[in-house]
């Protein structure tokens, strides 16, 4: 057993199989349904898999049985159902418990089948999916009332233990420059348990991920979490390739290769400018969610990568770009090569497929780092030999790669449009707990694009805050009290007298919206808005605090920030214009 055999199922591009085989492990069979994945896996690991859906062990034992044995099973069922980001966590769970059930079925089989080779197992999923499953599993549960029988078991007996064998994994303390939690579940028989791998990293601010008996001074000798400056500072910028030069991995110091051999990463993924406006207002100014770094902070460890590249939402990772650019092409997101180096993977494995399919084989994956310290800690647990410098695959193999390299700088012709009656809300700024909002819907009803333009205000920063819708023409209420204030009658003829002309009729606004089409006549909502905040931040309050008294402007407050009586005003005064 020199060289411990791992099966991989719900393998996907082989993240979990890439840090057993850097700790020696020889995989033997990836299991997945997705063609890309499969053809992904054989491409690094030297197999020929087919696609296969795990659904077919389910009432299948002899397909279980026909497995070949191996001394180690790992698996990441699929995630998105527990995911918080799919249908804001309210997602079907039943085909993700399915499937988590499954593989433990598979597990239990090889752990009680007569002459067992099985020595270790571990699954992989989010943190939330632990709120779905039970603490253990009996035969009966999992379907194995008979099998067990046949094996003198009691099939109301426990199967297989999760409470207690289940612990809460950052990969940034394990090597990986990604603050990445993940829940790892699993059993090294030979411990009777699932033990916590050593920390090799602290993270900047918190020492703890859920162990309480650790030995703090232990972790503060320890190095700091690798960060994206880390990454970038040597990787090749991506707009600077110099062929015949050497690029030493970022993680992994003895892959050097030459410029030529590295893909995916040499090609411009700048950004429209109302792609990354988008996902700066997101994240720096969402409705009920906190304030996020953009570009990003790259003194820290990365954010998670996702499945998806994208370069409008909240969750993308953007930087500035290295071309010298200003609006369109300012910023971009990461290459796929950064990503897949952020995540762990050796600058040597290669992705089948195009971008999309590329951004979901990595964005999917279980870190490296994180599998290689449990597959150390199971090297240790059955006596082998540890390995100290990393295993890691030769190569690269780049026969019948698409490489994404296009070694060219953008360009931005086509600027994206959204489909027809695309719905559109924004606030200038939150203050006071307290978000004035122009949209296009009843943000309180949740509605479809109304055809009319409404002024709203949301209390609060959680999710289902009140909300209040104001009457068109309410603005005129404004005018008096917003006199009094610093600056107030000037920026009540600026609105007026200048700005109200860039205001256009609700089905144009709507047009520039869809379009993203810029226009010397109008200004777009998102336009307007962000002219809102800049107009109104240009203001300096000596008092910034106005005190309701015989007029109620903002039900529920007694007490306002001026800042946002003046942008109720502006936005109301938008509304009404647009509804004329």
């Amino acid at each position: 057993m020199e060289r411990p055999k791992v099966i991989d199922f719900f393998c996907g591009g082989g993240g979990f199989s890439e840090g057993f085989r850097q700790q020696g492990f020889e995989i033997i069979m990836g299991i997945d349904n997705w063609s890309p994945a499969i053809e992904t896996f054989n491409h690094n690991y030297n197999l020929s898999c087919v696609t296969k859906n795990i659904l077919d062990f389910e009432l299948s034992i002899a397909d279980i049985e026909a497995l070949p044995d191996s001394e180690v099973i790992i698996g990441s069922p699929p995630c998105v159902s527990f995911s918080s980001s799919n249908k804001s966590g309210k997602a079907d769970k039943a085909l993700g418990i399915r499937l988590i059930e499954i593989f433990l079925k598979i597990v239990v089989v090889k752990k009680y089948s007569h002459e067992s080779k099985l020595k270790a197992w571990f699954m992989e999923n989010v943190t939330k999916s632990a709120q779905y499953i039970p603490y253990n599993y009996t035969f009966e549960s999992l379907g194995l009332v008979e099998w067990a029988k046949t094996r003198d078991l009691d099939p109301k007996s426990v199967a297989i233990k999760i409470i207690g064998n289940t612990i809460t994994i950052n990969s940034a303390e394990y090597g990986s420059p990604q603050s990445r939690k993940r829940l790892i579940t699993g059993e090294i028989f030979a411990l009777g348990k699932l033990p916590r791998p050593r920390k090799l990293f602290k993270l900047g601010e918190t020492t703890d991920s859920g162990t309480l008996f650790e030995n703090i001074k232990q972790i503060d000798s320890l190095p700091s979490c690798k960060t994206l400056k880390d990454i970038k500072a040597k990787l090749p910028k991506p707009n600077e390739y110099v062929k015949g030069d050497i690029v030493e991995d970022p993680l992994y110091s003895t892959i050097q290769i030459k410029q030529e051999l590295l893909t995916d990463h040499f090609y411009d993924t700048g950004l429209y400018k109302v792609e990354w406006e988008n996902s700066k207002f997101l994240k720096m100014n969402h409705p009920y969610m906190g304030v996020m770094s953009f570009p990003e902070n790259e003194n820290k460890p990365s954010r998670t990568i996702t499945a998806t590249k994208i370069g409008t939402s909240r969750e993308s990772i953007i930087y500035k770009s290295e071309y010298d650019r200003i609006g369109n092409g300012e910023y971009r997101t990461a290459t796929l090569r950064e990503a897949a180096t952020i995540m762990g993977f050796p600058i040597t494995y290669q992705f089948k497929g195009l971008e999309g399919t590329k951004w979901r084989l990595v964005g999917n994956a279980v870190c490296p780092a994180v599998s290689r310290a449990f597959a150390k800690e199971t090297r240790e647990a059955l006596g082998l030999e540890q390995i100290e410098n990393q295993f890691s695959c030769e190569g690269p193999n780049i026969e019948g790669i698409s490489n994404l390299n296009t070694y060219k700088k953008r360009s931005f012709e086509t600027t994206p449009k959204k489909i027809k009656g695309s719905r559109f809300r924004r606030h200038p700024f939150k203050d006071g707990n307290i978000t004035v909002t122009l949209s296009n819907y009843d943000i309180e009803k949740n509605e479809k694009f109304a055809g009319k333009w409404l002024t709203s205000v949301q209390y609060g920063n959680g999710k289902g805050f009140p909300t209040y819708n104001y009457p068109d023409g309410f603005y005129k209420n404004l005018e008096q009290v917003i006199n009094r204030f610093e600056g107030g009658r000037r920026f009540v003829e600026v609105i007026n007298n200048g700005f109200s002309e860039k205001i256009a009729p609700g089905n144009i606004l709507q047009e520039l919206h869809e379009q993203k089409d810029e226009s010397n006549q109008f200004l777009g909502p998102a336009e307007i808005i962000e002219k809102i905040a800049i107009l109104i931040n240009e203001i300096e309050f000596e008092n910034p605090i106005f005190k309701q008294e015989d007029l109620e402007i903002f039900k529920k407050k007694m007490s306002i920030p001026k800042k946002q009586v003046l942008a109720l005003y502006a936005i109301n005064k938008v509304s009404t214009l647009a509804n004329i």
